[in-house]
């Protein structure tokens, strides 16, 4: 079952029947993660890099900014049995579709935003398809685990 996650969303699950899906990955960022033992995994798809931009946005969608939303993810695994040492972290976007020298570089601070909240945490990632131009799709199988990215006009990705 194809479970979509939204812009500014996330969905965690135990249900190996369910593939995760989210679209639209320009200067957002995709966060997936997975537990090999607990069957656990999850899909992020935040939009900003910090909440103090908006903490009353913050409050009503923390999956919309880095700092909120990057916390959540890993919480909802954990309460769904993931241990932080068994997950396996895949990031996707980051990129400046909107070409040429984009003013806010929101791309690429997403991506500083969470290398900076990884570190903090002692969270590694084990792979990653970052910046470029192009949007990007990104799917989370939870049956194996298995994370891929289809950037428009390529071939699909495994990460």
């Amino acid at each position: 079952m194809t479970v979509v996650v939204g812009v500014a969303d996330m969905k965690v699950s135990n249900q190996a029947s369910h593939l995760l899906v989210t679209h639209a990955l320009g200067s957002c960022i995709g966060v997936a993660v997975y537990d090999p033992q607990a069957r656990v995994g999850g899909l992020l798809h935040y939009m900003l890099p910090d909440s103090s931009l908006d903490p009353a946005r913050a409050a009503e969608n923390p999956y919309m900014f880095a700092d909120t939303g990057i916390p959540r993810l890993f919480r909802e695994c954990y309460a769904l049995g993931a241990s932080k040492a068994r997950l396996k972290v895949k990031v996707a976007g980051g990129g400046q579709v909107l070409g040429g020298e984009e003013h806010f570089q929101i791309g690429r601070r997403n991506y500083a935003a969470l290398r900076r909240i990884f570190l903090r945490n002692n969270v590694l990632v084990d792979n990653e398809e970052v910046g470029g131009a192009k949007p990007r799709t990104m799917f989370l199988d939870l049956a194996s685990g298995r994370v891929w990215v289809k950037v428009i006009g390529q071939n699909l990705v495994e990460l």
